[in-house]
């Protein structure tokens, strides 16, 4: 047990040790300039010296994350749950959400900025698009794949739609939905660096546009860095 749970840490944390060791071999070999590449020493130390800055702005971007992934649940399940249970609604809307999910979320953030304006509704509008169709699709089919018998057995027992749905779809639906998820909040969290990068001016995108602006390469390495921890 001790011998796995070593060889589980130790080589990702080998594997960390040897990209840094390249990385830091690479700027000194060939005397790379910092506003191009920094070294990990100094992305690290503009880490700790703006890691209030860092933590500010990354709230910030947490809770459009959040918030956003937060409606695209409580909207695209209900939503699968009607198109899944009607056949009209399926037709209807069904073949028009697989053909959005192909559309460029990137290529609606200026269009939703001009709408919504630059505050936090711009950046939740975004990130419930991005997160929405994940969780819709996979609920959908996660629904439709509950065993026939067990349904054909509530309605010989007489539960109600909602009984149906709370103790016979949802539990079966619940890996689609939890794999629909998994995707969704990776997404979130590009979508509201999309939305900070189109218009805003507090968040983690923001701050990386900012430093990159301003050559500040181990800030902005730092801020990319801490969106990593943040997804």
């Amino acid at each position: 047990m001790a011998t796995r749970l070593l060889s589980q840490i130790g080589y990702p944390l080998l594997g960390v040790v040897v990209i840094l060791g390249l990385w830091t071999a690479y700027c000194v070999f060939y005397n790379v300039p910092t506003v191009v590449l920094p070294t990990p020493d100094k992305v690290a130390q503009a880490f700790v010296s703006r890691f209030d800055l860092l933590l500010s702005e990354g709230w910030v971007t947490l809770k459009e994350t959040l918030y956003g992934f937060v409606l695209a649940i409580v909207i695209g399940i209900p939503m699968a749950e009607a198109i899944a249970n009607s056949r009209a609604l399926n037709l209807t809307f069904y073949p028009l959400l697989i053909a959005l999910q192909s559309v460029p979320k990137v290529a609606l953030a200026p269009i939703l900025l001009v709408w919504l304006g630059t505050g936090i509704e711009s950046k939740l509008a975004i990130v419930w698009l991005v997160a929405f169709f994940p969780i819709i699709v996979d609920t959908v089919a996660g629904l439709r794949s509950t065993p026939r018998e067990l349904l054909e057995l509530a309605h010989s027992l007489r539960a109600s739609p909602m009984q149906i749905f709370m103790k016979v779809q949802f539990p079966a639906a619940l890996p689609f939905i939890f794999t629909g998820a998994k995707v969704a909040i990776t997404l979130a969290v590009i979508g509201a660096v999309i939305g900070e990068f189109v218009g805003s001016s507090e968040g983690l995108g923001f701050l990386l546009l900012s430093a990159t602006s301003q050559l500040n390469a181990p800030l902005a390495f730092a801020a990319l860095f801490a969106l990593s921890f943040l997804g």
